[in-house]
């Protein structure tokens, strides 16, 4: 590979990303002709059909993602080493993305975010809001906050929240017409508000007690993918919901939802922000990180 080839494979990743030759120009501060002339470039010197145009959009082939899975970490960690260079002078700034839940973001993130941007007023911070648990070297994340995952050996975890805890709620006037359950098999006899992660998959109610794990896909004649969405059903007596403490507290104190299953509902770790071992810390992550880290 010369030279030449490693800038169109930029271009190229680019492209890939936001399916636009126009957009990609823009990124790069080139002109949509010069972008062209390098992707058709180096699809001639390796024979090979990477981006299928339209005349309204751009995407890799088959090959072309083949190739972009493939050079992404390796893209990502030039990016990381000339980002690094220019934070040579360990004053927090530049770009830094992180990926979390929207339930992340809302409860630990968005109250202090203003007191963050005021201390570091030259960091520029990207959040993205996704349930699913990302690959952030492939994806071109600084970091990702996450709850209770499975994190690969080359990645750092720091936790960012105390224990979090679910509770199964309903409204007094859902239990006035309901029996209260007694034991988590019972709720599959009760309407019940499921919700449906980013990535398709339906929650299934999760409960333990004495070492005992259950997992049940309940039933009802609501899904939904927000928990506050979630919540406002369940205040209005549309069944049982699945929710974090946090979200509920304030309502169970003042009487608009009950909770029941107490007892098969325990603590458990709460979120945690995860990087790439790989990578030096650059002091933007670092500043996040110590800004909002739990101090227990």
């Amino acid at each position: 590979m010369n030279r030449t080839q490693l800038s169109q494979l930029a271009v190229l990743a680019t492209v890939a990303h936001h399916g636009s030759f126009r957009k990609a120009a823009a990124e790069l501060g080139i002109a949509p002709s010069a972008v062209s002339h390098a992707i058709s470039s180096l699809e001639e010197s390796l024979n090979l059909r990477l981006i299928a145009r339209t005349t309204r959009s751009a995407a890799p082939t088959a090959e072309g993602r083949q190739l972009l899975e493939t050079l992404q970490p390796a893209l990502a960690d030039i990016a990381s080493a000339i980002e690094a260079l220019s934070d040579s002078s360990g004053r927090p700034a530049g770009a830094l993305r992180i990926t979390m839940p929207m339930l992340a973001a809302q409860s630990l993130i968005a109250p202090r975010l203003g007191a963050f941007a005021a201390a570091y007023p030259e960091i520029e911070l990207e959040i993205l809001t996704d349930d699913r648990f990302e690959d952030i070297v492939e994806k071109g994340y600084d970091a990702g906050l996450r709850l209770g995952e499975h994190l690969d050996a080359d990645m750092i975890a720091v936790r960012m929240s105390g224990p979090w805890r679910g509770s199964v709620v309903g409204s007094p006037d859902y239990f006035s017409r309901h029996p209260i359950p007694r034991e988590p098999r019972d709720v599959t006899e009760h309407a019940c508000i499921r919700r449906r992660f980013q990535s398709g998959t339906i929650y299934r109610w999760e409960f333990e007690k004495g070492g005992r794990a259950l997992s049940i896909n309940v039933r009802g004649p609501l899904i939904l993918s927000d928990q506050g969405l979630m919540r406002q059903a369940a205040i209005d007596s549309a069944g049982l919901a699945y929710l974090f403490d946090t979200g509920v507290e304030a309502d169970i104190g003042e009487g608009r939802l009950i909770r029941v299953l107490d007892d098969w509902c325990p603590p458990f770790d709460g979120f945690s922000l995860y990087y790439s071992s790989r990578r030096q810390m650059r002091p933007a992550l670092r500043a996040f990180i110590d800004f909002f880290r739990w101090r227990g």
